[in-house]
């Protein structure tokens, strides 16, 4: 799960990590109403939307750029109007944009040097890992292509935690001296709380700035966050923002299904994340396209089956679709008469090829060869992948 950058701030202010003040609009009285809080001379207008680039960004109505810097208060009024309701499209985002809702209002820094710093969870190690670099502002993998001697690595120890000597080890690796390391090891340990306590899986502050007179702040951060541990954080829930989400992943997630939408014809309904990957790289080598991950879990039912097919058939590119269940757990029988009740429903019209192995296998295949409804059968997911990628070749 992503969050907003306004939303991001409101923690550091929580956790003691320093930034600069602002707040979040959704009207243009609204920004105007902050910026005249805030007493400033000078105001940023950021566009809230969750992707990257918005600098650069331009929208759908010609405006150029999703960041802008002013010194009038009528200006930020302007800036909100121009902004507000627009699509916003950068290079994160694909020709298609997002809609920008809410504008940050803030005050600006005066930036000495940009830095990066990061806290990522290390899948290798299973423990943290804090990543920093002096080359803050730019994409991290530019730097890590181009320069990657200027990316330092501290290792986090899972049950010790970060450590002093770390902090300021991190601190003199990023150029920092005197009591900009006392405020950096304030501000590094600040952000480890928050990592543990919120059950993030990221935390990229990109950048963190020197200010002119010597002050460190997290400008901006980008926050994700384990999905399996949500049940437990309903404060980081309620910041869930559905409308930047794709709608159809959404839907899935209302019946505990892992989807993700990409941009082929051919969709897989599968049991196993690991079986799912499997089944897209069969259908590209078979000379198809995968239209989707879907996961549908070791114990799914009727109900969620027929969900499953809905999502599926709600992508307007699928032309086929491929279901391969191992039924460890699961009862192949059970998911046939899903599949079946989920084709009539929907009134299927386009090819489905189904593999079932496992339990109660033969039920399953009997169910389907029953139904009288055009579904073909694979003996195994060779077999599967060719049969559904000749279909959809056939149909089209």
């Amino acid at each position: 799960m992503n969050i907003h950058e306004y939303q991001a701030r409101e923690l550091f202010e929580k956790f003691g990590v320093a930034t600069t003040r602002g707040a979040v609009a959704s009207t243009p009285d609204e920004a105007v109403a902050v910026a005249q809080g805030l007493g400033t001379k000078e105001f940023v207008v950021k566009a809230q939307i969750h992707a990257g680039g918005r600098g650069k960004g331009t929208f759908q109505n010609g405006f150029k750029g999703g960041v802008h810097i002013t010194d009038s208060v009528e200006k930020v009024r302007e800036l909100a109007g121009q902004m507000l309701g627009q699509v916003l499209v950068t290079h994160q985002t694909g020709p298609e944009g997002k809609l920008v809702s809410k504008v940050l209002i803030a005050e600006p820094a005066t930036i000495a040097k940009e830095l990066y710093f990061a806290i990522l969870l290390d899948r290798a190690s299973g423990a943290p890992v804090i990543i920093a670099s002096t080359e803050g502002g730019v994409d991290i993998e530019h730097v890590a292509e181009h320069t990657p001697e200027k990316i330092f690595r501290e290792p986090i120890h899972p049950t010790l935690g970060l450590q002093a000597f770390q902090t300021r080890k991190i601190a003199k690796a990023l150029g920092l001296t005197g009591k900009q390391i006392t405020a950096a090891s304030k501000l590094f340990s600040a952000m480890f709380k928050l990592f543990l306590a919120r059950d993030c899986s990221q935390i990229e502050v990109n950048p963190l700035v020197i200010t002119k007179t010597g002050e460190l702040l997290a400008l901006d951060a980008k926050f994700n966050f384990d999905d399996n541990a949500l049940y437990r954080q309903p404060e980081i829930l309620a910041l869930r923002d559905k409308s930047e989400e794709d709608p159809r992943e959404v839907a899935a997630s209302e019946f505990s299904l892992n989807y993700i939408g990409l941009d082929g014809n051919i969709a897989c309904l599968v049991n196993g994340a690991g079986l799912a990957m499997a089944t897209m790289d069969i259908i590209q080598h078979a000379g198809g396209k995968p239209a989707n991950f879907l996961d549908v879990g070791g114990g799914a039912s009727k109900d969620q089956v027929t969900a499953a097919f809905k999502i599926i058939l709600s992508d307007p590119n699928v032309q086929g679709i491929l279901v391969n269940i191992f039924g460890g757990i699961m009862d192949c029988n059970i998911i046939a008469t899903g599949i079946l009740a989920a084709a009539k429903e929907t009134a299927l019209s386009i090819p489905l090829v189904v593999r079932l192995e496992g339990n109660n296998v033969e039920a399953g295949k009997k169910t389907l060869a029953e139904s009288g409804l055009a579904v073909i059968s694979a003996n195994d997911l060779d077999d599967a992948a060719k049969k559904i990628v000749a279909a959809v070749k056939k149909a089209a």
